[in-house]
């Protein structure tokens, strides 16, 4: 049975005061990530209230500090001191602050901070959870004193921690899981973005101190971690912007991504040896292998919990494997006989694949979506150069052609990545030398049209078509089919207007004057809504959703983590609301008008001149930005 404590005023003993009802206590989970949504149903329904229950004056909340120092408190005053502070189950949040008091003089520290904590727990998504990880924390492995002092000295830290607690279930599991990254955040701040260098240049690092293959796998997974941690606080302090965090969250997948194939292929070469062909002298060289991200991913605009579009290629299906005795390794496992180049390749994309997806004690690198490769499921993983030309030029479809406007090299051979891109915009807009005409512009905005109508029958059969931000009605979806259908019709004459992020094509468009004024501001600002939509949706858990939640309570709480009121939470998700059925019909509104007015889309009209005018001037060199 749990006590409530009662402490004197100088130095005593603790004594059992009013007793409070015993309920299951919280373990920390070997893999907390993996647990996050079963916390959910810990709360009671019978404790579950409107969305309405939010604080919706400016006074003062009263002292909670009697609920640590009162030698007795009937339940009546419990749930008066806890309900200004937004929490729901009164009895439960009780029981979390007696868990994190401990003994008498770690009472007294906690109760010095209990204020500025509850208030800062008000403020977030959910409260209740906020004490709950608080909790799991304070009654973990850390030093209680030096924690509850540190946190005394630090009322910014004590916010911050709040902030994740009650926002994310998925940072804080990976706080308490490795409470050493809470000095880690506070030494390191958060006033700039991760760069590419700097995570690459720590994470080499890393991998130095150790020499095994799991180990080095496992420094991934852990660098995922805290890199994830510090991406996701930016974004709920608001300290970075939507393109600050989507770049930041594609940074790091390619450093792993490119650290994990680095891994793999020296193991492989110690086994089998170093792949070779024969070069333009008919000298042996080095065959290249890359790893092109595609999607989000090759359009530097990752998600949260995104699985990452990957195709692997290599230089050459030819050649041979070259046994380098210079390279060997005394204890390296014997192959299991000679390989080809192709079967060499083979096993690099399978085992570079399961380094990122498989899931150990400390998580995985990534999941990984091969399924955009030639051929899709069916396909061999890994394709030379030339076996991509070739299915390309006499196999590709409509839909692959805006893919491939995102492709772009982010581990192994810069040079193969290279060639490959250069490759694939032949694919995109070479095939079809001649100005664009009206009819070839309508047959592919037929083509994407019949894709999008499927997607839509999907949704629809799940009563997803007005939640989904990514794939429902006016979603982001919408608006990267418009800008790639688009860049396929006129970029192989508008150059210009290309590029593999959304964003930066929107700007593009506008400047060529394919937008009016009007247009770019709706389209730019509902991408930026609906991807942080997105991103809130997905960091709670770390789980790959795009649904709004049909539950009232959820769907307030998710205008919460997007900066919404918190003092009056009713009115916070009347606003959420307004503001995604606002741009959701901007966004369909312009997608309705492309793909099914598009005789009359001043966007397509726009489009086709600017081609026809720029034809007139003289050729220009194709180009993809960055």
């Amino acid at each position: 049975m749990a006590f409530r404590t009662c402490v004197e005023s100088g130095p005593g003993s603790a004594m059992p005061c009013v007793s409070i009802p015993e309920r299951r206590r919280v373990v920390p989970e070997e893999s907390p990530q993996y647990n996050a949504p079963a916390m959910e149903k810990r709360r009671t329904t019978s404790a579950r209230r409107p969305p309405a229950s939010g604080v919706k004056t400016r006074t003062s909340p009263p002292d909670p500090t009697p609920l640590l120092l009162s030698p007795s408190l009937n339940e009546t005053e419990v749930e008066s001191i806890l309900r200004p502070y937004n929490i729901r189950a009164f009895q439960e949040a009780d029981g979390n602050i007696q868990a994190m008091a401990g003994e008498p003089h770690t009472r007294r520290q906690l109760a010095a901070i209990l204020p500025d904590l509850l208030v800062s727990t008000a403020k977030t998504a959910d409260p209740d959870h906020a004490l709950n990880h608080w909790e799991r924390l304070l009654s973990g492995g850390v030093n209680r004193p030096a924690m509850l002092d540190y946190l005394r000295a630090s009322p910014r830290l004590l916010d911050l921690l709040c902030t994740i607690f009650g926002n994310s279930d998925a940072l804080a599991f990976t706080l308490i899981r490795d409470p050493t990254l809470i000095h880690w955040l506070a030494e390191h701040g958060l006033s700039k973005p991760p760069s590419r260098v700097g995570m690459d240049s720590i994470l080499q690092q890393h991998l130095a101190s150790v020499s095994m293959t799991e180990l080095k796998l496992d420094a991934l997974r852990r660098f995922r971690r805290r890199e994830m941690l510090r991406i996701g606080v930016r974004d709920l302090f608001r300290l970075a912007s939507v393109e600050e965090t989507t770049a930041s969250l594609s940074d790091l997948a390619a450093v792993l991504i490119h650290a994990a194939y680095c891994i793999v292929d020296a193991d492989l070469r110690l086994q089998y040896g170093v792949p070779v062909h024969p070069g333009r002298d008919g000298k042996p060289i080095e065959t290249g292998f890359a790893v092109i991200g595609m999607g989000k991913l090759g359009g530097h605009e990752l998600n949260y919990s995104s699985d990452v579009d990957l195709i692997y290629v290599h230089e050459s299906s030819e050649g041979e494997i070259c046994h380098d005795s210079r390279v060997a390794q005394r204890n390296a496992p014997a192959p299991s006989g000679p390989i080809s180049s192709e079967e060499y390749f083979e096993l690099l994309a399978r085992q570079l694949t399961r380094a990122l997806s498989e899931q150990t004690r400390e998580g995985y690198v990534f999941r990984v979506d091969l399924r955009l490769r030639a051929e899709g499921t069916v396909g061999q993983l890994a394709r030379s150069l030339d076996q991509y030309a070739n299915y390309y030029m006499t196999r590709g479809q409509a839909w692959e052609r805006l893919a491939l406007l995102k492709a772009w090299p982010i581990a192994g051979s810069s040079r193969v990545g290279g060639a490959f891109v250069r490759m694939v915009r032949r694919f995109v807009w070479e095939s079809r030398p001649h100005l664009p005409s009206l009819t070839h512009a309508l047959e592919v905005i037929h083509d994407v049209r019949v894709v999008k109508e499927m997607i839509d029958d999907r949704m629809v059969g799940r009563g997803h078509e007005r939640r989904n931000v990514k794939l429902g009605i006016g979603g982001i979806r919408e608006i990267e089919f418009l800008v790639q259908t688009i860049q396929v019709i006129a970029g192989a004459h508008l150059p210009g207007i290309v590029s593999r992020q959304t964003l930066s094509s929107l700007k593009r468009f506008h400047a060529h004057r394919l937008l009016s004024e009007r247009e770019f501001k709706r389209l730019v600002e509902a991408y930026r809504f609906l991807r942080d939509v997105e991103h809130k949706l997905q960091m709670i858990h770390d789980v790959q959703t795009h649904a709004l939640p049909d539950d009232e309570e959820e769907l307030a709480q998710c205008a919460i983590r997007m900066g919404y009121e918190t003092h009056d939470r009713v009115a916070g998700l009347a606003r959420f609301r307004a503001h995604h059925a606002l741009h959701t019909r901007h966004v369909n509104q312009a997608f309705r008008a492309l793909f099914y007015s598009p005789e009359s889309s001043a966007l397509l009209k726009a489009a086709l001149h600017g081609s026809a005018t720029r034809a007139r001037l003289g050729p220009t060199k194709q180009g993809v930005k960055r």
